[in-house]
């Protein structure tokens, strides 16, 4: 039945690697089920049921994901979103968070439409190759970002904006023994290598008393406070218009980019450099902000840490739906969950780093016209923590770089239409 349904064969993968997979690509992004509930509940949301509205809408878009499009890519309530909802839309602008979550599922519904005019996939497609390339790269140099952070190995500084961590920090090291310990074991071709890292660096952190074992089961606790609280009615006020067009426009290239990035690491995307199924794996993530916004959660995204599942051997539909099954186990073993640290999860993300870095050599260096846009692309992805910023800055300079130089005629009216967009987005809305 699961080689029906997923074709396992085909994209030369089985059960057991599915699986690993699925458990590595979990275990890099659990830590959404606790971050997102402690963001939202700034808003006054109740955080036990945020806590269940984030690990449902994961499991949906995710098991969506697995089942229509049937790729190894994972959804969530987006990082960045969830704080553009709390610190931008409800504490600085005085909006209630049920009119926030009716804008986010108007932006859902608009999602729908435009995947189902295949708008959507046009402009994905649209994405010129050397972009493509470099949205793998960036979306790798993001992970990078992420992963030194939460390993302590970079840590906030008011003169340098970024500087050294404390490296002689117990947690810092055991990541460091942790991503060693990855790469050596994929060197000697170890199956499981990264969920092995993951794991062995929690272990030594429990046995160290760095973290606490906080047990296995717990009762689910009552959605009740959020689900069905948004308030559409009150989101179509004409001051909340700017507020829907973010949540849209971020969430598709975000998505976008993580689609592109990760389909490029796993070898999925066709000899054309388009993405099989684009309009399958579309409709996963609109038709999740959809359910999220109603559960009681902001705007839920393909999640680029869905990369670390493809680097253990994940390739079809199967490992994400492995995923959906843990964020729903979730529910009843959150403090089992919860027992793995950052810093143990952060070697992985460094990983998939190296890995997905490597999208730059198959860029044409000898025409900088190519060149130049990929590399603003990679570098503003983790300079401005944002994979949509770093894909806006992509295209702007793609378009003025190839007008100037006298290369118009690469420019398509889609990319044309994108760039107008990006520059748009920014005079009017920063």
């Amino acid at each position: 039945m699961l080689e029906a349904l997923f074709k396992l064969k085909e994209h030369g993968t089985n059960v057991k690697t599915e699986v690993i997979a699925g458990f590595t690509t979990f275990l890099t992004m659990a830590y959404i089920i606790f971050v997102n509930p402690a963001i939202l509940a700034q808003t006054g949301m109740d955080f036990n049921a945020v806590f269940v509205a984030t690990c449902l809408a994961a499991a949906f878009g995710t098991a969506v994901m697995a089942l229509l499009a049937n790729y190894p890519i994972a959804l969530a309530p987006g990082m960045g979103l969830n704080a553009y909802f709390t610190f931008a839309v409800v504490k600085g602008m005085g909006v209630p968070w049920q009119t926030a979550l009716g804008a986010v599922f108007i932006s859902g519904v608009i999602f729908v439409l435009v995947s189902s005019f295949k708008i959507r996939e046009v402009l994905v497609n649209a994405i010129p190759h050397s972009l493509k390339l470099a949205i793998s790269a960036g979306v790798g140099l993001f992970l990078a970002i992420i992963g030194l952070k939460s390993a302590g190995l970079i840590t906030a500084s008011p003169v340098t904006m970024v500087q050294l961590g404390d490296i002689h920090a117990p947690s810092t090291l055991l990541a460091v023994f942790g991503f060693f310990l990855i790469v050596a074991l994929e060197y000697r071709k170890v199956k499981g290598a990264i969920i092995i890292g993951v794991l062995g660096v929690t272990l030594l952190s429990i046995l160290f008393g760095l973290t606490e074992f906080k047990g296995v089961f717990s009762p689910p606790p009552s959605i009740a406070p959020t689900f069905m609280q948004m308030d559409i009615k009150s989101a179509f006020n004409a001051g909340l218009i700017g507020v829907v067009f973010i949540f849209f426009f971020v969430d598709l290239f975000d998505t976008t980019g993580t689609l592109v990035g990760v389909a490029h690491r796993s070898g999925l995307l066709g000899k054309d450099g388009k993405l099989p199924r684009l309009k399958k794996a579309l409709f996963a993530d609109s038709s999740a902000i959809m359910v999220g916004a109603a559960l009681g959660t902001s705007s839920v995204t393909a999640y680029v840490e869905s990369a670390a599942g493809v680097a253990a051997g994940g390739r079809t539909g199967l490992t994400s739906l492995v995923v959906a099954i843990l964020f729903l186990s979730a529910l009843f073993v959150a403090p089992l969950a919860g027992t793995v640290p950052a810093y143990a999860t952060a070697p992985a993300l460094c990983y998939v780093a190296v890995l997905m870095a490597r999208g730059l050599a198959e860029v044409d260096w000898d025409d900088i016209t190519e060149a130049a846009p990929a590399v603003i692309t990679a570098v503003g992805m983790p300079f401005t923590y944002s994979i949509a910023d770093g894909i806006a800055f992509g295209f702007i300079s793609y378009a003025a770089i190839k007008v100037l130089a006298g290369r118009y005629k690469d420019l398509s009216p889609a990319v044309l239409i994108i760039t107008t967009l990006w520059i748009v987005k920014f005079a009017v809305f920063g």
